[in-house]
């Protein structure tokens, strides 16, 4: 497998946006040695090696996770004081209103499936919280129990979709809006469902977000363009007819399932697996019936969406 070692210089008393800036100016060095092995040629990587407790290793971390859109970082033994201290580097959590919350720590979300239950939550491909006016930054996995088989993770660059989408149809879908609700996915219609009957999701009446993002973002980090729809809570198009705004969105959907824009995760207990939301789908394999899956789940505020121009 490729992969690739860094070297790397710490910066002491820095807010995480200008840890990057500052790497090459460091009075105070430390050798610090991490693999970063990707996942496939679109998105994804692996850290070997990484303690996310150690504050000087965050700018590895963040370049990572800048470079990728998806990172992996194996072997994490944390308490749920770890978690929340790294995801806090990124910037100020985002509680989520609808799943269950670990009582201990009401800013980690618990994602739960156990031995008995048939539906997994996330099944379905969707970006984390797009129907938000300002939609979430990425989200923190923390895996506290796997099943001895499956249940992977399935990531998808939205980036390289579009790159690979042609002239006409990328100048097209620059022009366009879509419309993003929390009421279809977690309002009072789910309240019969397994996941709001095991306690999993809740307050369904806080699902009352409706917002409108452009169809093709300027990611704020990369600075690359790429898709921002999902089929989970992208509700339409704005300003055409259902039936054009259902094509259209078939048209992306078709797009971004093809295997060669997709990374897959497979766990192990302790992993911590972090995403960007503005760079990425994912949904959860439910494909090990009679197992439990346990995860503990942080989201991290983003900041306003910026079309292309």
């Amino acid at each position: 497998m490729e992969y690739r070692q860094i070297q790397w210089c710490n910066t002491i008393n820095c807010d995480p946006e200008q840890w990057l800036k500052k790497a090459h100016t460091n009075t105070e060095t430390r050798s610090i040695m991490m693999d970063i092995r990707p996942l496939t040629g679109s998105l994804g990587a692996e850290i070997i090696g990484a303690d996310i407790k150690d504050e000087q290793q965050f700018e590895a971390i963040y370049q990572a996770f800048v470079d990728y859109s998806v990172i992996t970082i194996r072997g994490q033994n944390i308490a749920p004081e770890d978690h929340l201290a790294f995801a806090r580097r990124f910037g100020n959590i985002n509680v989520n209103r609808f799943f269950k919350k670990l009582d201990t720590h009401p800013e980690i979300a618990i994602v739960l499936k156990e031995k008995d239950q048939i539906k997994a939550i996330g099944e379905r491909w969707h970006t984390d919280h797009s129907y938000d006016q300002v939609p979430a930054m990425g989200s923190i996995l923390h895996a506290i129990e796997v099943p001895p088989f499956g249940g992977d993770t399935v990531f998808v660059s939205m980036a390289r979709v579009f790159e690979n989408m042609s002239d006409p149809v990328k100048s097209f879908l620059r022009g366009l809006k879509a419309w993003h609700s929390s009421r279809h996915a977690f309002g009072a219609t789910q309240m019969n469902s397994e996941s709001s009957k095991t306690g999993r999701i809740e307050n369904a009446h806080l699902a009352t977000q409706d917002a409108l993002h452009p169809v093709v973002i300027r990611h704020p980090l990369s600075g690359r363009e790429g898709i921002y729809v999902n089929p989970d809570f992208t509700t339409h198009i704005d300003g055409v007819s259902e039936t054009e705004s259902q094509h259209i969105l078939a048209m992306i959907y078709d797009e971004c399932q093809k295997p060669e824009y997709q990374a897959r995760v497979s766990w192990s207990q302790s992993d911590v697996t972090m995403w960007d939301n503005r760079a990425t789908w994912h949904k959860a394999i439910n494909d090990y019936d009679g197992h439990r899956r346990y995860m503990h789940s942080i989201t991290v505020e983003g900041c306003a969406l910026s079309g292309v121009n």
